[in-house]
């Protein structure tokens, strides 16, 4: 590639996980040479972050290998991946591959890019944590733990899942943290939620080689469903569905398609995955009152069927039901105590029931799902950003507020035009930009945004 001698557009991406290696990866695709990319990232191999930085074999993808490319207009490009690293590997597009592979492969994507572009200089990265971001000029100053200080003309929040301040119990640990320190195994142990979180949380324990009770809390107590072998989605316009309905008017219209569906010889799993290309405008389109609505009363029913398991672990999990290993709780917690000797007690109302019963653990883990307020996130760059009026959560208070074009929203309303933010940080305005199909999609989107 020619270098152009012209100044160069900095743009900096803050975290360095799937989203933001994804990000950087479609801003690498557009052979231009007027902007250079640095990613920055504390961990010491990126394209981990929470999901993929496992080791266990059992935590797999919750995903077929064919739709986890990190570029949607190149849907193999992970399955082919996969199978040169695999060769003997049977129906690999097919395939739920270990989540600690899929992380080798975002991270070998990223170390192909930095060796391609070492000649150009358009793609860096920076092993440290991003502990500030302020406006400096006309562009924004970035500082770094390692002391130095990068001037960008545009920065991209791809932190990820914020997990501090998930928790109101101040009893409760998220697994593999510091304060995760060995308990007795024939202990019993509390998980707070009963969705993937809660599954990978009970298969790290039964790794560890826990053999007492896990009790699995939650206020519906429902277990993910598992995926099927056949997909035939149902085909969907967008003039087929209700748009900015209330709920209940919506959901009726869902039930009824599933209805219409499974009498025609169809699966339930066929509608998730039909309308799963227009979940994100459905989400934007309905009012606030359908968004806290669904958030409170309709998730928990979503989240089981829309986020499904690979079918041999959820035969796992049944056979651990059915020995009472795991135990699915149907309750609300109403207070906790930590005794003396270490042992907790829970305060757990069932659900239907007025009477309030005391459950006594070693352990509680919390993997209920996504923090309630990110605005009492303790996260550096997020932090700095809430204290100078630089961000604001959107109006649920689940993420950062961002525009349809993913740029942060002050606290005077005003939408930036060089701070930008992707992933799971703007899940308040997309809803479902978790998984990788959402992911590329957005940063495919967002890289022509922040380049123009």
């Amino acid at each position: 590639m020619v270098v152009s001698d012209r100044p160069r557009k900095s743009i900096v991406i803050v975290g360095g996980g799937a989203t933001g290696v994804i990000l950087a990866a479609h801003l690498m695709r557009r052979r231009d040479d007027g902007f250079r990319v640095t990613l920055i990232e504390k961990r010491e191999e990126v394209g981990r972050g929470l999901a993929y930085s496992t080791t266990l074999p059992s935590h797999r993808l919750n995903v077929i290998a064919e739709r986890m490319s990190a570029y949607a207009d190149d849907p193999l490009h992970f399955s082919r991946w996969f199978t040169a690293e695999h060769p003997d590997a049977i129906g690999a597009s097919q395939f739920f591959a270990e989540r600690s592979e899929y992380g080798r492969y975002l991270s070998e994507l990223f170390a192909e890019l930095l060796s391609f572009e070492a000649s150009s200089g358009r793609l860096r990265r920076i092993e440290a944590q991003c502990t500030r971001i302020q406006p400096a000029g006309s562009g924004l100053d970035v500082q770094v733990s390692d002391g130095t200080s990068l001037a960008a003309h545009a920065v991209v929040l791809a932190t990820g899942h914020v997990l501090d301040g998930l928790s109101e119990l101040d009893v409760a640990t998220r697994l593999d943290s510091a304060e995760d320190t060995p308990v007795d195994s024939r202990s019993r142990i509390v998980v707070l939620g009963t969705g993937l979180s809660m599954i990978d949380a009970w298969l790290s324990l039964r790794h560890r080689g826990h053999v007492g009770e896990i009790v699995a809390v939650s206020r519906r107590g429902l277990l993910p469903h598992p995926h099927a072998r056949q997909r035939n989605p149902i085909r969907l316009d967008v003039a087929d569905i209700p748009l900015g309905t209330e709920l209940s008017y919506f959901v009726r219209w869902f039930a009824e398609l599933i209805e219409e569906t499974e009498r025609a010889g169809g699966d339930w799993r066929d509608v998730i995955d039909g309308i799963r290309p227009f979940n994100q405008q459905i989400w934007r389109d309905w009012p606030a009152t359908a968004k806290r609505r669904f958030l409170e009363h309709t998730k928990a029913w979503w989240d089981i069927h829309r986020h499904r398991i690979p079918s041999g672990i959820y035969a796992e999990a049944e056979k651990a039901l059915a020995a009472g290993d795991l135990k699915l709780l149907a309750a609300k917690v109403v207070g906790c105590r930590k005794l003396d000797d270490g042992s907790i007690e829970l305060s757990l109302r069932r659900r239907g029931a007025a009477a309030v019963d005391v459950l006594s653990c070693s352990r509680v883990y919390d993997c209920s799902g996504f923090v309630k307020d990110v605005s009492r996130t303790s996260t550096e760059p997020l932090h700095s950003l809430f204290q100078q009026g630089l961000a604001r959560t959107d109006p649920l208070r689940i993420s950062l507020d961002v525009t349809p074009d993913c740029a942060v929203v002050d606290a005077a309303g005003r939408p930036s035009t060089k701070l930008f933010a992707a992933g799971p940080l703007t899940r308040g305005t997309f809803f479902e930009v978790d998984s990788v199909p959402d992911i590329r999609l957005q940063a495919a989107r967002l890289a022509e945004i922040v380049t123009r």
